[in-house]
């Protein structure tokens, strides 16, 4: 018998089903390495991957949206507050104007008027007869000369 199982142990058939065994074993591990290594990202973790990313970029412009609206926003609360005060000093003065006192103290100092008894002053800056006692010169040219000045007078920037 011993024969047998020598002759067993080197026949085809016993070392092809070796042969077999030792390879499953080899895809066996090889299969649990891969698994381990698979098992760090799976199809749902990428899946879950996949869908936070598009949330983020379905969000994105929404949500700048929304910022950029806060913004205008607080910046039409701030015109309004500008223009609730512009409002007030507004009705102050036309409170102040209803005052007979401070309406005629206001005509009196723009129209210059004064009242029957008063005499009334005007002061000349200085600076102002210098540069009207250049211009009395203008009285002996002709008239259209006097105009034309004025329109060179008029185009002039203010010095």
């Amino acid at each position: 018998m011993a024969k047998a199982g020598t002759k067993d142990r080197f026949s085809t058939a016993t070392r092809l089903r070796l042969l077999g065994e030792q390879t499953a074993e080899r895809v066996y591990r090889s299969q649990t390495k891969r698994q381990a290594r698979r098992s760090r990202l799976t199809g749902r973790a990428a899946l879950l991957a996949l869908v936070l990313c598009s949330l983020i970029v379905a969000l994105a412009y929404p949500m700048r949206q929304y910022v950029s609206q806060r913004a205008e926003i607080d910046d039409l609360r701030r015109q309004k507050a500008e223009r609730q005060e512009d409002v007030e000093k507004l009705r102050d003065e036309k409170a102040r104007w209803q005052d007979d006192a401070y309406a005629e103290q206001r005509i009196r100092d723009r129209l210059h008027y004064v009242m029957p008894g008063e005499t009334g002053f005007t002061v000349i800056d200085p600076a102002a007869t210098k540069s009207r006692r250049t211009d009395q010169g203008a009285v002996t040219r002709p008239w259209y000369s006097n105009v034309w000045d004025g329109v060179d007078k008029a185009d002039r920037p203010d010095d």
